[in-house]
């Protein structure tokens, strides 16, 4: 980056002690990894400067011929990756990818049902504050406070709302559920209501990617995704249909008349729908992060994902840590501190301190506000990209509890700081940081 070092040195600057932070500290917020060296030169590429409005070989732009080919290799990826068959790689965000779900199934008001925010759902699937819950009719399902299934989702339960509700859309999908879905019992409440089934696997598409949870693809209608978190590419979304199906909506090509393809509402609802240009070095580094994900290591990098989530939550239970579910079943888990006599915020910045990354959560049924929460959010992802394996998790955990043992002891933040950098040192992520 010797340009940029010279033309604007406080960007820079602030790079750089981005990049330290990132190679001095244990990143454990379960929504980031870290991408490799042939993602992020993908991103820096002249594929920036390129408007590509359309789709390859229907764009309103001349000069698509080379960006054409770089989204044919990320939508064929992405196919071979999940086994579908259609696809949208040109989704901003996951949250751009759900916008274009609900433009394509829902009609202001219309009533659909999904995972409570409170309950581990997430802010796309209804809340109140976003758009999903100001311009549709947002409803909730949630997680069972005791009982054998405490922190968990009963089937019977969401059979009841929708039987009660009648929602025209049931969504799936979390940002704090620690545990896998029933996609057949969801698609079989779906069928039984007439709705169409919507999987957001943002959390988990590299699992699922990589056959180590249960595939939504052959139940959901509609699956939408992130590209980061555990698949460990560009922050970007997508948006995937397994079987290509005649959509229930009525909506007709104004030419042809006849009756459009699921994946051509999609399409539509992407672009012009929602938003305009493609950003074609964020699809070039899609399709890198696909190939790699493509390959044999990808899957033992999600074993051991999932290995080692295993071993921190064993780990932190065995300190007396409640663990929403009692345990994991994915790359997260939500711990309630409320025994703990700590907040999620105050948690989080004792943590912080030391260079451990976390971040608050509610927690199910939590009686503090979401600005103070009692819960984190803790994740495996990104240091198991580093190389750490079951033995290097349990050791976090004791850097962990001290701290929120003593969280206001300089003292001991200060030793579990420095022990942070030594396992740090072991692993290390990227070597561009200046001297």
């Amino acid at each position: 980056m010797d340009h940029l070092k010279s033309s604007d040195p406080e960007v820079y600057a602030s790079i750089q002690r981005e990049v330290e932070r990132q190679n001095d500290g244990i990143e454990l917020i379960a929504s980031e990894n870290f991408v490799s060296r042939a993602v992020l030169e993908a991103m820096g590429t002249a594929l920036t400067n390129k408007y590509a409005e359309g789709l390859p070989g229907k764009r309103y732009y001349g000069g698509c011929q080379f960006v054409d080919e770089v989204e044919d290799l990320a939508r064929e990826r992405a196919r071979a990756l999940f086994g579908c068959d259609w696809v949208n790689v040109q989704p901003h965000s996951g949250a751009s990818a759900n916008a274009a779900v609900y433009l394509t199934v829902l009609q202001p008001g219309d009533t659909f049902l999904g995972l409570n925010l409170a309950h581990g759902g997430h802010l796309t699937h209804g809340s109140p504050v976003n758009f999903s819950g100001i311009l549709y009719n947002a409803e909730y399902y949630g997680v069972e406070a005791d009982g054998p299934l405490a922190g968990r989702i009963d089937m019977e339960r969401v059979r009841d709302r929708a039987l009660e509700l009648k929602p025209k859309m049931i969504s799936i999908g979390a940002s704090a559920y620690p545990r896998d879905f029933d996609y057949e019992a969801f698609r079989s409440i779906a069928d039984e209501v007439g709705a169409i089934l919507w999987m957001d696997m943002a959390h988990t598409a590299g699992l699922i990617a990589a056959g180590e949870l249960n595939d939504p693809m052959r139940h959901a209608h509609i699956v939408t995704t992130t590209t980061h978190k555990t698949l460990r590419g560009p922050r970007g979304g997508m948006i995937l249909v397994g079987d290509d199906f005649e959509n229930p909506f009525g909506k007709v090509a104004p030419k042809s008349g006849r009756t459009k393809m699921m994946s051509e509402l999609l399409d539509s609802a992407v672009f012009p729908g929602m938003q305009g240009g493609p950003l074609m070095h964020v699809i070039a580094a899609k399709a890198v992060a696909f190939g790699e994900a493509l390959d044999e290591s990808f899957k033992d990098y999600s074993i051991q994902t999932l290995q080692n989530a295993s071993a921190m939550a064993d780990a932190f239970m065995a300190k007396g840590y409640d663990l929403v579910s009692n345990g994991t079943d994915n790359h997260l888990m939500l711990i309630d501190l409320r025994n703990k006599g700590i907040t999620g915020k105050d948690a989080e910045a004792a943590l912080g301190m030391a260079e451990i990354t976390v971040n608050k959560n509610m927690v199910p049924f939590d009686d503090k506000s979401p600005f103070v929460t009692s819960g984190i959010r803790v994740g495996t992802p990104a240091m198991t990209t580093r190389g750490l394996e079951e033995e290097d998790f349990v050791e976090v955990v004791e850097l962990v509890d001290a701290v929120i043992t003593s969280p206001n002891d300089e003292g001991v933040v200060a030793g579990v700081r420095e022990r942070v950098r030594e396992l740090c040192s072991r692993y290390p992520l990227y070597d561009f940081v200046v001297p």
